[in-house]
């Protein structure tokens, strides 16, 4: 079987219905579904059962120390250009920084490559679909002030992701 993979860090209820507040005001974007917020440490992509074998072994091994987190701010990615996927940041953390460094090296070990890209922690809200730039900086406007709870992570956990008309839908394989 192929799988489309990623490693993530799950979201309370009650940070994922603080973020929820956050998807409206904009009418062109196909927002994520409140159950499908998560926290990517990383995208692995394709890969068939013996990787996810190989991942489930290496990831279980690391055995991270708990921290907490806060979610803090809104932006859009492309960072230049026109925006097209809106999401809320996450106030710097050492521990996380961490925890993806040896997911990471984990991934590497099974032979998946190295990210070519700075770690950029993020909830993805929504994929825009044509709103107008103006409208994106009046929503930026009223959000950048964003801030969660603060909530434990005493885990993380290896996904498996289908690409539907209606947007991805994540199911979980294993968690660590």
């Amino acid at each position: 079987m192929d799988y489309r993979l990623f490693v993530a860090i799950d979201l309370p209820d009650a940070v994922r219905d603080e973020l929820s507040v956050l998807c409206r005001h904009l009418e062109r974007v196909r927002w994520t579904p409140q159950d499908q917020f998560h926290l990517t440490l990383r995208f692995i992509g394709r890969g068939d059962g013996a990787l996810v074998r190989d991942l489930c072994e290496q990831l279980s091994s690391l055995e991270p120390d708990p921290f907490s987190l806060i979610l803090a701010g809104t932006g859009y990615f492309p960072p230049r250009g026109m925006p097209n996927i809106l999401w809320a940041g996450v106030q710097p953390s050492d521990q996380l920084k961490k925890l993806y460094r040896r997911v990471d090296e984990a991934l590497f070990y099974c032979g998946v490559k190295r990210e070519g890209r700075k770690f950029a922690p993020h909830i993805t809200l929504g994929r825009l679909t044509g709103e107008p730039h103006d409208a994106v900086g009046e929503w930026l406007a009223g959000t950048a002030s964003f801030r969660s709870s603060s909530f434990d992570v005493r885990s993380f956990h290896l996904y498996t992701s289908r690409l539907t008309s209606r947007g991805a839908l994540h199911t979980k394989l294993a968690s660590f």
